[in-house]
């Protein structure tokens, strides 16, 4: 009896110690979800979803760093060789999202050169637009700045403030927009004391087969003046022909480098890895003598090649090598060019 006693005494007490152990015991917080990034495929390679929301981002950008020379004589007492190692740095914000109105984006490009001054030179915007659809609003690089591939021709350029519209299919592309213009693109006239003058510009481009050919005219309201360019670009053999032509009626913030001028280009691609484009361009009624009316007893002409090496994936080098002579220059000619080494992200 003493013994039924003990026992059952002993599992009454254990029952008791094991009811107040459970009661205080201390249960651990469940940890807080964590959410990785993910990866957006939705508008191509690089894009990832910035956590919390449904925009893509893409980052990408690159450092340059090249050593530039020329032969042009600088004036009496001084050495006709000149040379400048310049380095640039540059990022960009790709940030995408699909809405009701169609797919919304934004870009955003920040860079910099440093010119081996002890200030590291100047931060600026490259580029910052926003894109609804084909539409397209803010500071950007216009149809001007879509020059050849090689390093020797000289086919316009403008960065500006600019709206408009661009359809655009596979084969097929056409866009206008309208621009604040500030200058003149070779700085020879001002009429942009304000920043109330206006150009507009349109552009259509399509392609047949291995051929491209774009068309593309503008008109400056402030200089009262404008210009056209014609491209062409083929597929033929190892690599790409390409073509171009620009008439410009006077001085206009689009191009007014010379009246007329044609430009050619071969960009050979020698191996995966390397290619070699020659190319020539010549300038008939080369420089303003007047905002309406060009030099008419003025020519130049350009000529060169350059070279384009893929070192590793990201990282490529750039050789340029370029002779320009005028009519009317100083000298009798000049040559000039650049070695480049570029790490691209």
């Amino acid at each position: 009896m003493n013994i039924k006693s003990l026992l059952l005494g002993s599992a009454a007490a254990l029952a008791v110690v094991s009811g107040a152990q459970a009661a205080d015991a201390i249960v651990a917080a469940e940890p807080e979800p964590v959410e990785y990034v993910r990866v957006c495929d939705a508008f191509g390679t690089g894009y990832f979803y910035i956590p919390g929301t449904e925009t893509c981002l893409k980052i990408s950008g690159y450092v340059r760093t090249e050593l530039q020379w020329s032969s042009r004589d600088r004036g009496p007492g001084e050495d006709d060789f000149d040379w400048n190692a310049r380095t640039r740095a540059k990022v960009n914000f790709e940030a995408k999202n699909d809405s009701e109105l169609g797919t919304i984006g934004s870009y955003i490009a920040v860079r910099t050169w440093a010119e081996g001054d002890y200030d590291g030179g100047s931060l600026e915007i490259d580029e910052a637009y926003i894109t609804v659809g084909g539409f397209k609003v803010g500071y950007m690089y216009n149809y001007w700045d879509n020059d050849l591939s090689g390093e020797t021709d000289d086919l316009g350029s403008n960065r500006i403030n600019s709206i408009g519209y661009e359809y655009a299919t596979d084969a097929f592309k056409v866009g206008a927009f309208v621009d604040e213009l500030t200058r003149t693109y070779s700085d020879t006239y001002d009429f942009y004391g304000d920043n109330d003058n206006v150009g507009v510009e349109a552009q259509i481009a399509a392609t047949f087969g291995v051929v491209t050919g774009e068309l593309l005219g503008s008109y400056d309201f402030a200089a009262e003046n404008g210009a056209v360019r014609a491209k062409l670009l083929a597929d033929i053999g190892p690599g790409t022909l390409g073509l171009a032509a620009i008439y410009s009626t006077g001085a206009n913030a689009y191009y007014d480098v010379s009246e007329w001028t044609v430009a050619a280009q071969y960009e050979a691609k020698l191996t995966d890895k390397l290619s070699l484009t020659p190319g020539v361009q010549y300038w008939w009624n080369y420089g303003l003598v007047s905002a309406d009316e060009f030099d008419e007893d003025n020519e130049a002409w350009k000529a060169g090649v350059t070279l384009d090496y893929k070192l590793a994936e990201g990282l490529t080098t750039k050789v340029s090598v370029q002779y320009f002579d005028e009519d009317k220059a100083d000298d009798d000619g000049a040559w000039e060019g650049f070695v480049r080494l570029q790490r691209s992200f």
